[in-house]
């Protein structure tokens, strides 16, 4: 990871814990590899749980629905064209 792309991510992180301070919120904030590891295995864990997905690219948004009903709601500028079928016009 370049300095700059290193810089951009501690001023992201900055900017959500602050705003969620203001929320009387707190959040909690990790760049730590052990930390990050541990994470990304929990999110796997939940991922595997989805049974169905409703994406909505014109509001950004993606609804996970898990296989106990519950569902997950993520705002998005990029996920919900990552999950969105590409639109064909061939006959």
């Amino acid at each position: 990871m370049t300095d700059q792309n290193a810089d951009r991510i501690d001023e992201a992180t900055a900017r959500i814990a602050d705003l969620e301070a203001e929320l009387e919120a707190s959040g909690t904030t990790t760049r730590e590899a052990e930390a990050l590891s541990r994470i990304r295995d929990l999110l796997h864990d939940w991922v595997d749980t989805v049974t169905a997905v409703v994406a909505t690219p014109g509001v950004g948004r993606v609804v996970l629905i898990h296989d106990n009903g519950a569902e997950s709601r993520i705002v998005s500028p990029e996920l919900p064209f990552l999950l969105a079928v590409p639109v064909t016009f061939d006959a």
